[in-house]
């Protein structure tokens, strides 16, 4: 889901975009997935690992920043900067028309229920055709594993967070309400930059409006 933005960062980064596993793209369902939340950490550090990584900056959006920050406060010396896009359950829970609505395809995944819930989102904006359709059929076709969830923080670990973080938040999302996260965030924790892209949805990020938010990934990552 990178693709909009590899060009901008790639341009001063080297860049690894790292399938989740079991998800659908260019991963396999074989093995022995995550169970633990110490499971998935362990498989993200050997990703780095395998990859001959010391420090490096981790950007992650929705499910993805949720891994990327319990990983930073498990190793925050393997990482000088982090970026959290639309970050689900990391410092505020979700809206609950989002969670209803996400429901039934949690509970019966099919290539129209996920079309159906990511129009529904993004308020029917122009999405890329090849990524939704990635999407669509993966939800209803791929081999789908147990989602391992990590714990959200706690205010004390969150202040002691060091390394720089920069949450992005989508301004037209209906995920969660992010005029009020990002006022949580300057309020509970004044060391965390925030940058609202107004345009941005939660399943638009980070493809559109890509202008935007490659300008808050650069900033956010140094």
């Amino acid at each position: 889901m990178w693709f909009a933005n590899v060009a901008a960062l790639a341009a001063r980064y080297r860049v690894h975009a790292v399938d989740l596993m079991g998800d659908a793209g260019r991963s396999r369902a074989e093995g022995t997935a995550p169970r633990t939340v110490d499971d998935l950490l362990g498989w993200l550090d050997s990703v780095v690992r395998g990859l001959g990584l010391g420090t490096f900056a981790l950007a992650g959006h929705s499910y993805g920043a949720m891994i990327a920050l319990a990983y930073v406060l498990r190793q925050p010396e393997r990482v000088s900067a982090l970026a959290l896009l639309d970050p689900t359950s990391c410092f505020a829970g979700m809206r609950m028309p989002y969670l209803a609505r996400a429901a039934p395809l949690l509970l019966r995944p099919t290539e129209k229920r996920q079309r159906r819930f990511v129009d529904w989102e993004t308020g029917r904006r122009p999405l890329d055709g090849d990524w939704l359709d990635l999407l669509a059929r993966g939800a209803a076709h791929f081999p789908a594993t147990k989602l391992v969830v990590p714990k959200r923080p706690s205010s004390r670990q969150l202040r002691e967070l060091e390394v720089r973080t920069t949450v992005i938040l989508a301004g037209a999302g209906r995920a969660h309400d992010s005029e009020r996260l990002a006022g949580i965030l300057g309020e509970e924790h004044p060391g965390i930059t925030v940058v609202t892209v107004g345009e941005a949805t939660h399943h638009t990020l980070p493809m559109s409006p890509h202008d935007e938010v490659d300008a808050a990934l650069l900033g956010a990552l140094g």
